[in-house]
């Protein structure tokens, strides 16, 4: 009898079902795309907002240690500490390796450029371009090209090789010196070719920026680097990801140490860089956990707009329902349903509103986040299994919610008055 009541409420009520099973799969189509992003987002992001430059910085230990007496600075001007060349494969050895997406040394020197009869002190900037590197088996890529993005070229990039003479230079210095790409011209002594015009908007576009080899050559340091940029994937730091990890001990230190917080993986950078000083460099580091923090929520709260509008919905519909069928329930109730017998009914009936729409909205909240990704990250996202069980028990609890008034006033009906037809 029960199954049977169920069945001929879906059959003699179809619109009204339609309906409230419509509005159940649209709020949890949307909540489905929406958490897949959401669990999906943070690396997709983070690799977007690599496009802004390098977020660690590795320096000389020396650089960051601060000599006063008598509030007298007494560290030299010297050109401070080097790091070691050999040592930057090291870095994809460090726990969050997966999390580094790029790796570029950088040795500032100063040289003359003679062209023309024309002569100029410059500063020469050192570095890779695109050079490959490896750790034990893992074969990667380093330089400017992937941690500096918006650099660009016209012409062509300098050769990677020991001996390379070849060199770009920015765009200010070479309008300054009247110089175009495939010019020739003596940098310190040594005969090099333009190959292109460097426009970065920064400093950059009053230097000659050359392969980090002749740079070393030119200061007479073989294996010298200055500074290490590094790219890597984080998480917004929050209260823990700032504490000091040599206060921390046991679990804690090792949750701490196995976050890929901005703090912790310069921590690892210090561990596999001898002699180093490892930071985050916070205008970009902390500007990416702040529009990361803010996408979340904004995710958080179509989610939750969209749960609410499909139990209102469904709260509409189920209250007309119940307006629609107080004879019936008049009838249960007089031949002597009790008020759970009623309640389990309309529960029944909502339950099963709730599984097919929540398996219709997984469905397609599947297709709509692959949509997302695809237009707006240009990459794949992809619900996983698991979450099915979790977005059918949403779609039962918001159905529960926006049927639970309805019902209520449902099994506290007078039958006298219900088979009468007055409320």
């Amino acid at each position: 009898m029960f199954v049977r009541l169920v069945y001929e409420s879906f059959r003699r009520q179809k619109r009204r079902k339609l309906l409230a099973g419509a509005a159940i799969t649209l709020g949890v189509t949307v909540a489905t795309a929406m958490i897949a992003v959401a669990t999906d987002i943070g690396d997709k992001i983070n690799r977007e907002l690599r496009t802004f430059g390098a977020n660690l910085l590795v320096t000389p230990e020396d650089d960051s240690l601060d000599v006063e007496m008598g509030g007298i600075n007494l560290k030299p001007s010297s050109e401070g500490g080097f790091l070691d060349e050999a040592d930057l494969p090291k870095i994809k050895g460090i726990f969050w390796h997966n999390n580094i997406t790029g790796i570029s040394p950088v040795l500032s020197v100063n040289a003359t450029v003679e062209s023309g009869g024309q002569t100029q002190d410059v500063t020469v900037l050192g570095t890779y371009f695109r050079k490959q590197l490896s750790f034990g088996k893992q074969s990667f890529t380093a330089g400017v090209r992937t941690t500096h993005p918006w650099w660009r070229v016209s012409g062509s990039w300098p050769d990677e090789g020991e001996r390379s003479r070849e060199v770009l230079l920015g765009e200010r210095l070479a309008a300054k010196l009247g110089i175009r790409r495939g010019s020739d011209l003596t940098l310190a002594r040594r005969p090099v070719r333009v190959t292109g015009i460097l426009s970065t908007g920064t400093s950059e576009d009053d230097q000659v920026v050359a392969p980090l080899a002749l740079a070393q050559d030119i200061v007479g340091k073989p294996g010298a680097v200055r500074r290490i940029y590094v790219s890597a994937l984080t998480k917004p730091e929050d209260a823990f990801a700032r504490r000091d990890p040599k206060s921390l001990s046991g679990a804690m230190y090792d949750r701490w140490y196995c976050s890929p917080y901005p703090q912790s993986i310069a921590y690892q950078l210090q561990e596999a860089i001898p002699h180093s000083h490892a930071e985050q460099i916070r205008q970009v580091a902390q500007n990416e956990g702040a529009i990361l923090t803010r996408i979340e929520g904004l995710i958080f709260l179509i989610t939750l707009a969209a749960l609410l509008a499909s139990a209102l919905a469904v709260s509409a519909a189920m209250a007309t329902t119940m307006f629609e069928r107080r004879a019936e329930v008049g009838l249960m109730k007089s031949l002597g349903a009790g008020r759970a017998a009623v309640a389990s009914i309309f529960f029944a009936e909502a339950s099963l509103l709730a599984i097919v729409g929540g398996l219709v909205g997984f469905a397609a909240g599947g297709a709509l986040a692959h949509q997302i990704g695809r237009s707006i990250f240009d990459s794949q996202i992809t619900v996983q299994p698991v979450l099915l069980p979790v977005i059918v028990m949403i779609a039962v609890i918001v159905t529960f919610a926006g049927s639970a008034a309805a019902i209520r006033r449902a099994v506290d009906m007078d039958p006298v008055f219900a088979l009468r037809g007055e409320l």
